[in-house]
């Protein structure tokens, strides 16, 4: 590799690219994700909550991997992505049918409200087909950390809530806060963006 290689903005060296390879074939039976994590621990690659970057490096590893500087191992699972299967496959969401008789009732009947998360669970599919069906800008799938929540009142999903990683870049959130490049760096974390 000559001179140098950029990636989300920081220099990847050629001297860095000849450890990756190193950390490759010295580890032949690792998959990316466990060379990934090897990587952020090696370079110290933390998120500010401790966590090791293991999606950024990863990242990284298949952009270089894609420009020929190195050769990762071949991917051992595929993500199981239900609204890219939709959109290749031209398959329309099947509708939800659920009781939406308007609820013309003071708050204090439906009490007690149930704010269930639903990331991760076996209700997160009807989540994602509830904005599908219900939500004017449909549902996509959020960037980043995220939460879904479903609002249950009698029995019945009466609202859906969604908060997500802040965009790193959004000029009017950021004029309007009025922060610098480098308190944008350190604040972001404390952001949580409400996309449906």
């Amino acid at each position: 590799m000559e001179g140098e290689f950029r990636y989300r903005g920081r220099v990847i060296t050629a001297a860095e690219v000849e450890f990756i390879r190193q950390l490759i074939t010295q580890h032949p039976g690792a998959n990316r994700r466990q060379l990934s994590l090897r990587l952020c621990e090696a370079w110290g690659w933390r998120q500010a909550n401790g966590a090791l970057r293991d999606m950024v490096c990863r990242g990284l590893m298949l952009e270089l991997a894609r420009a020929g500087h190195l050769e990762l191992p071949s991917a051992t699972h595929r993500h199981r992505n239900p609204s890219a299967r939709r959109a290749t496959s031209g398959t329309a969401v099947a509708p939800i049918f659920l009781d939406t008789t308007p609820l013309e009732v003071p708050l204090r009947v439906l009490r007690p409200l149930d704010f269930q998360q639903v990331r991760r669970t076996p209700e997160e599919p009807l989540f994602n087909d509830l904005l599908a069906q219900y939500h004017p800008l449909g549902y996509t799938r959020p960037v980043g950390e995220h939460l879904k929540y479903i609002v249950y009142a009698a029995g019945r999903p009466i609202a859906c809530l969604a908060w997500s990683s802040a965009p790193r870049h959004l000029g009017a959130r950021d004029r309007f806060i009025g922060w610098s490049a480098e308190a944008r760096r350190r604040n972001i974390r404390f952001l949580a963006y409400n996309p449906r």
